[in-house]
C-alpha cells in the first residue's frame, strides 16, 4: 500500500505492506483524512514519535472490512484499570496510547485501530466534511469545556484554524457572544462569516472565558489579561512554546485560572459527535489529493490552509 512517513524531519513517501489487525482490531480501508497541527509537529520535529518513520493523521474517515464506516481519532487505546480511567478521565491514562504518534496513522491507505475506540459514522455523509470531527472537533469541545464558559457567556477564541473554527460555532450555537483574535485577514472574515461578534487583535470587552488555540506561548498572558474576574484560559494544543514570564496581578489575581486541555476522553468524542451528526456545523476544508500530503504539511505550515487540510485517496481529487 501507499503511505507517509516522518523521517528526519521530513513527511516522505513510501510503499509497505498492508498491515494485519492484532486482537481487538480492525483493519480500516482510509476514504479521507484530515491533516492537525500535531501531524506538523511530528513532521518539524516539536514532537518526537514513539515508533520510528510513524506514518501520522489521526483524523481518519474509513470502512471495515465488514464495509462499515468508521472514524479512527487520536485517543487509541487506554488501560481501563488505573484511578484516572476508573474516574472516567482516560485522557490521563499513564498507559494511554495515540493514533499517528504511537502506532501508523492514516496517512496511509489502510490503517488499524482499537475497536472499541472507534467511532461509527453515517453512510452517507461526505468524508472531507467528517474528517475534521474527529480531533479538530473533538479537542475543541473539550477544551470549550475546560474553558467554563458560563451560559450566554463571552468567549475568547486566540488563533483560528481547523479546531477554533468548530469550537466557535458550538459555542455560538450555545447562545455564547465570541469574540475571534488572529492576525489572517481571511481567518478575521471566515470568523465573521460564521457568527462571531468580533475578529481583531484584541477584545472589545472582558471575556469570561477563552481558549488558545494558536501554539503561541507569549499570547497566554493576553489572553488571561482579557479576562474578567473569576475566568478561565484553556491552553487546546499539544505543543506550546515557552510562555513569557506573567505578573500575578495582571494576570491571575482575581481568581483567573489557567488550564491544559490533554487529549480527549470517547465520552468526549461521543457527546460531540451526536450534536455535530444531528446539526453539522459549517466545516471549512481544503482538499489534498494524497499523493500531496507533504504539500499539504507544508501548506499548514505556512498559514496557507483554509479550515482543515484533508487527505483524499480519490486520485481525482485537488
Amino acid at each position: 500500500m501507499r503511505a507517509w512517513v516522518v523521517d528526519g524531519g521530513a513527511l516522505l513517501p513510501v510503499e509497505r505492506d498492508v498491515p494485519v489487525p492484532g486482537p481487538g482490531e480492525v483493519l480500516v480501508k482510509v476514504e479521507a483524512c484530515a491533516v492537525c497541527r500535531t501531524d506538523l509537529h511530528l513532521v518539524e520535529g516539536d514532537l518526537v514519535p514513539k515508533f520510528p518513520r510513524i506514518s501520522p493523521g489521526h483524523q481518519v474517515v474509513g470502512r471495515t472490512e465488514g464495509g462499515q464506516r468508521v472514524g479512527v481519532a487520536w485517543l487509541r487505546e487506554t488501560c481501563q484499570r488505573c484511578g484516572f480511567c476508573v474516574r472516567g478521565l482516560e485522557n490521563l491514562c499513564p498507559e494511554s496510547t495515540y493514533t499517528g504518534w504511537d502506532a501508523h496513522g492514516g496517512f496511509a491507505e489502510y490503517v488499524t485501530a482499537k475497536a472499541a475506540y472507534v467511532y461509527p459514522l453515517p453512510e452517507d455523509a461526505d468524508p472531507v466534511r467528517l474528517a475534521p470531527l474527529l480531533c479538530a472537533g473533538i479537542i475543541g469541545y473539550r477544551a470549550l469545556l475546560k474553558a467554563d464558559l458560563p451560559k450566554g457567556g463571552r468567549l475568547g477564541v486566540y488563533g483560528f484554524g481547523a479546531s477554533a473554527h468548530l469550537a466557535a460555532q458550538l459555542a455560538i450555537a450555545q447562545g455564547a457572544t465570541v469574540h475571534v483574535v488572529t492576525r489572517s485577514e481571511r481567518a478575521r472574515r471566515l470568523a465573521l462569516h460564521l457568527g462571531a461578534a468580533s475578529a481583531g487583535d484584541t477584545p472589545p470587552e472582558p471575556l469570561d472565558s477563552a481558549i488558545v488555540f494558536a501554539p503561541a506561548g507569549e499570547v497566554v498572558p493576553r489572553a488571561l489579561e482579557a479576562l474578567d474576574r473569576g475566568g478561565t484560559v484553556a491552553i487546546a494544543g499539544i505543543h506550546l512554546t515557552g510562555i513569557p514570564s506573567m505578573d500575578y496581578q495582571r494576570h491571575l489575581f482575581q481568581e483567573r485560572t489557567l488550564r491544559s486541555v490533554t487529549a480527549n476522553t470517547r465520552a468526549d468524542g461521543r457527546a460531540y459527535l451526536a450534536q455535530v451528526l444531528e446539526t453539522p456545523p459549517q466545516v471549512t476544508t481544503t482538499p489534498y489529493a494524497f499523493e500531496d500530503a507533504a504539500r499539504a504539511v507544508r501548506d499548514l505550515a505556512d498559514g496557507r490552509v483554509g479550515g482543515s487540510a484533508v487527505l483524499l485517496m480519490e486520485p481525482s481529487a485537488t
